[in-house]
């Protein structure tokens, strides 16, 4: 008799291959979760930013030259965010227009900084424009990483010097150019305290080394005409031209050293603030022959470097070139995400105190940080302008060249002062007003 309130209890049978497939889809809706759950987490995490500053003249005569380097900055961010980023995070660039001008430079800084809250600052060209930015920094205790060549006579802990001090760079110049060129040099600058301070040197060097400065002459900023400069050096007939000219002022020049008859047969000149982006602008026609001296050039033979410029031609395009300030500005993004992730802080004293031990496979060749000095170690190279618009290395220091921003024939109070005298005469700017 069957109890009512028990009843008979009934029993289910499932085959093996239900029991398979209801397994399989247990399996298969946790991994989906899994998958789901991960991709949340990381597009969660690629949500958070870190914010850089990129400060470089877009617009103004500067522009030729320094669009190209904020170009450089982006790319290796992009490539960074492509690896996932620093500490999890995206780097968010902030672009900014120094215009040509140190005023809007130090205010750009500071609005960087203060307003959009970002954690280092990659850029400058000039030296003034370097100068104004400087105690804007030091006010925050913030970082920039400069990637020019400039005139030594500075050492800033807010300041990360990623181009060639004048011991790795002038220095190293005249001495090959004794050797190759001649002993009689005029001088062509930019009405500014780079070329002043570099020309200083250069007068102290080839005095001593038995040459002799037969002329020396400034171009204002933005200056367009060369006429009168090359009259001077046409008169002077010198060996050898060392020039210092930043920006469209290069053009004007050697379009009027060619005009004017003076080619590299007759007197070559040797650059130190022009690269292969300044010889697209220049006319190759109007400066081939003629000789840099930088730490870098695009023609450089090694896998680094061939991986630098396909990387930047496919993004900017197959006619583009690089330049040494555009490598320096790469590698500067590149060291202080390195900084970072071994700091695992964006926190400023953490990631300069991080770079003490870092060096670099970089496209000019392995650099070392000089944490004494905030600059990096590297080698000096001279390259003759081609046919093609590249340079052709002739000459490579033989080892690495540890910065020397201070040169010790003379004491740092003595540089100051000649500093300051500058400073004084311009009316406590950094440039020769126009």
């Amino acid at each position: 008799m069957k109890n009512a309130l028990f009843p008979q209890k009934r029993t289910y049978t499932i085959n093996k291959i239900t029991a398979i497939a209801i397994i399989f889809i247990i399996v298969l809706a946790g991994c989906l979760y899994s998958y789901d759950k991960s991709r949340f987490a990381e597009s969660n995490s690629m949500q958070k930013i870190i914010k850089v500053g990129i400060l470089h003249s877009l617009t103004g005569f500067m522009a030729m030259s320094e669009k190209a380097v904020a170009d450089s900055a982006l790319l290796a961010i992009e490539e960074i965010n492509n690896r996932g980023g620093v500490l999890g995070c995206r780097i968010v660039p902030v672009v900014v227009d120094g215009k040509s001008d140190a005023k809007t430079f130090a205010l750009e800084a500071e609005r960087l900084i203060v307003l959009e809250k970002v954690q280092a600052i990659f850029g400058c060209w000039l030296s003034d424009s370097r100068k104004t930015v400087k105690p804007v920094l030091e006010r925050y205790k913030h970082l920039l990483f400069y990637p020019v060549q400039y005139e030594g006579l500075e050492s800033s802990p807010r300041i990360i010097y990623m181009g060639a001090t004048p011991n790795q760079q002038i220095i190293p110049a005249i001495h090959w150019c004794f050797q190759h060129l001649g002993k009689k040099y005029f001088l062509a600058g930019s009405d500014y305290i780079y070329s002043h301070l570099v020309n200083t040197i250069l007068r102290d060097k080839i005095t001593a080394m038995g040459g002799e400065v037969v002329g020396e002459h400034y171009l204002t900023f933005g200056s367009k005409e060369a006429g009168e400069l090359v009259m001077h050096i046409n008169e002077s007939r010198p060996d050898v031209i060392l020039n210092t000219i930043n920006g469209e002022g290069n053009i004007s020049f050697f379009k009027e050293l060619r005009n004017a008859g003076i080619s590299p047969d007759k007197i070559p000149t040797m650059s130190f603030s022009l690269g292969e982006n300044e010889i697209a602008a220049i006319g190759i026609e109007n400066i081939a022959g003629d000789y840099a001296c930088r730490s870098y050039f695009q023609s450089i033979e090694n896998d680094v470097n061939r991986r630098f410029v396909a990387m930047f031609k496919e993004k900017y395009g197959k006619d583009r070139c690089v330049s040494d300030p555009m490598e320096a500005a790469y590698i500067g993004v590149h060291l202080w995400a390195r900084a970072v992730e071994e700091a695992h802080t964006v926190n400023t004293d953490n990631v300069i105190m991080a770079m003490n031990e870092i060096s670099m496979a970089a496209p000019e060749g392995i650099v070392h940080f000089d944490y004494t000095s905030n600059h990096l170690i590297k080698n000096a190279r001279i390259g003759k302008v081609n046919n093609e618009g590249q340079f052709d290395i002739v000459w490579t220091s033989d080892t690495l060249l540890n910065p020397r921003p201070y040169l010790s024939y003379r004491t740092r109070e003595d540089w100051h002062r000649i500093e300051q005298e500058y400073h004084s005469r311009w009316e406590n700017s950094w440039s020769m007003k126009k």
